[in-house]
């Protein structure tokens, strides 16, 4: 009798680590997930004239599925995983939320010097997950007590994804953040978290990389092992994330989906040994599609033609970014390329020519 109360014990103490990865659609923790959040208007019914429709994917769902409901419901990937921050027993927690966009009420200053980022980190002393994504005000503040989906995100297209990481990977994680200098909105670091993540509390105050080298790429590996490249750069790079950077040290051509109705918008870019083509028309296979051009996508996402790499991340392709802080997660995952590589419907080529091409012209 006293063992099997121990073992019922243990297992109750081993809730709240588990409940800080990230949760899949299907209501159980996964490694990673990935959600791509549809445009309005992009298919049938009511979902999605609303713009609440999107699709999943994970390690074990064999590519996009569609979502378990709407994307503002609790029962959903996002809103499971983000639930503990609506707890009143969080008190064992730390998070961190960023977005230079922050939800209302909170009062923002100017953020055009902090970086074009947006995401979440939540924690606790077994591990948690780090959640990069586009979306603007969002998440809700813990203090409003309830996961919502913001109504100004409805109606154009939204990425977000969410990995699950050993307590140590979050020192690098934090390093990667003064890089890119978020503007922090909310978060609590107390006790045994300052004293573990003083590079995250460091973060929360506003503090950045203020030296050379601008931009940095560390590799991050999950609780299921799995290794996931992150890059970030600080304003002071000065440069395309894209173009700049990441293609070259992918060493693969990229396709990137970005939101093109900002001013100073960047062109195609094949003046380096990689091209860097923009994506301008994105179709998810089979009969129900949908297909949707970029300027009703607000996601932030590139993949490798043949090189197997796709990244998601917060970054745009305009002048304006090229000197502010972001980044993007990175992985040379068979399960994320297969699901990316084939949305690519057109791209703008490096040419005066203004005909989209397709993939493979």
């Amino acid at each position: 009798m006293v063992s099997l109360v121990a073992l019922l014990l243990g297992a109750l103490l081993w809730v709240p680590g588990w409940a800080l990865r990230c949760y899949g659609d299907s209501g159980q923790p996964v490694d990673w997930f990935v959600i791509y959040k549809l445009p309005a208007q992009s298919g049938p019914g009511n979902e999605a004239r609303k713009g609440l429709r999107y699709r999943y994917l994970d390690g074990s769902s064999g590519g996009w599925r569609d979502g378990a409901g709407p994307i503002n419901s609790s029962e959903g990937a996002v809103g499971r995983s983000l639930q503990p921050l609506y707890r009143a027993n969080a008190s064992q927690l730390a998070f961190l939320l960023y977005n230079d966009q922050p939800p209302k009420p909170v009062w923002a200053p100017d953020t055009s010097s902090n970086g074009h980022a947006k995401g979440i980190l939540l924690l606790d002393q077994e591990g948690g997950f780090w959640l990069i994504h586009s979306v603007p005000r969002f998440p809700p503040l813990p203090s409003s007590g309830a996961y919502t989906w913001p109504h100004n995100a409805q109606t154009y297209g939204q990425t977000l994804i969410c990995v699950s990481f050993p307590l140590t990977e979050f020192t690098k994680i934090g390093r990667q953040l003064a890089y890119i200098f978020p503007f922090v909105f909310d978060h609590k670091l107390d006790g045994i978290f300052a004293q573990k993540f003083p590079g995250l509390k460091d973060v929360a105050r506003g503090q950045h990389i203020r030296q050379e080298p601008w931009n940095s790429s560390v590799t991050l590996i999950s609780q299921a092992g799995i290794k996931f490249q992150s890059f970030a750069k600080a304003g002071k790079f000065g440069d395309d994330l894209y173009a700049g950077w990441l293609a070259e040290a992918l060493g693969a051509d990229l396709q990137v989906q970005f939101w093109p109705n900002s001013q100073g918008t960047l062109p195609s870019n094949c003046s380096g040994p990689f091209k860097v083509l923009n994506v301008n028309q994105t179709s998810f296979p089979g009969p129900a599609g949908p297909t949707f051009h970029s300027t009703e996508d607000h996601s932030k996402w590139c993949v490798a033609p043949r090189e197997q790499w796709a990244c998601i991340g917060d970054m745009n392709r305009n002048h304006g970014e090229e000197h502010r802080g972001g980044g993007t997660l990175c992985a040379q995952l068979p399960a994320i390329w297969k699901a990316f590589q084939p949305l690519v419907k057109t791209f703008n080529p490096c040419m005066d020519n203004p005909r989209a091409k397709k993939p493979g012209e």
